[in-house]
């Protein structure tokens, strides 16, 4: 039995995300922010850029990457994706 554990985090989120463009979770590994993420918005499209294929067409066409991920999209692993020599990360 797979149940989630309720998260005071789910209202904030709930509450700001007709507020704000793009919303960050952060935390430890396994700590269940995808689950959560997911559980929260379940018509939104997954991308996770631990995907070698995901993480190359983020980074080799960022534009067309965000214009076809432009909305309704949990983008998972984003401190992996760095552009170009730069040691910047992208947090979108």
């Amino acid at each position: 039995m797979n149940e989630l554990i309720p998260r005071s985090l789910s209202y904030e989120i709930s509450k700001r995300k007709d507020k704000f463009p793009i919303l960050a979770v952060t935390g430890p590994r396994q700590s269940g922010k995808t689950t959560l993420l997911k559980s929260l918005f379940p018509d939104y499209t997954y991308v996770s850029l631990e995907n070698p294929d995901n993480r190359s067409f983020a980074e080799d066409d960022p534009n067309g990457f965000l214009q076809l991920y432009a909305e309704h999209v949990i983008l998972d692993e984003v401190q992996r994706e760095t552009v170009g020599q730069d040691t910047e990360t992208i947090f979108l």
